[in-house]
């Protein structure tokens, strides 16, 4: 499972990485940075998670 997000619709809030702080990371300029994309099955809930809570949409999960 990977999880991509859409820079274009991210708008930094930081939900995401207060969801999963070593996954996600907002710079300080408000930009998304995601450590290691790839990510193992037992995180799939919180990967869920984060991108059910995005309040830009702009996280998603692909196989």
């Amino acid at each position: 499972m990977k999880v991509v997000v859409d820079l274009a619709k991210c708008t930094g809030h930081g939900i995401c990485e207060s969801i999963a702080d070593d996954v996600f990371e907002v710079q300080d300029d408000g930009t998304l940075v995601i450590h290691d994309s790839e990510r193992p099955e037992s995180d799939r809930d919180r990967m869920r998670q984060a991108v059910t809570q995005c309040p830009a949409a702009a996280l998603s999960l692909t196989e």
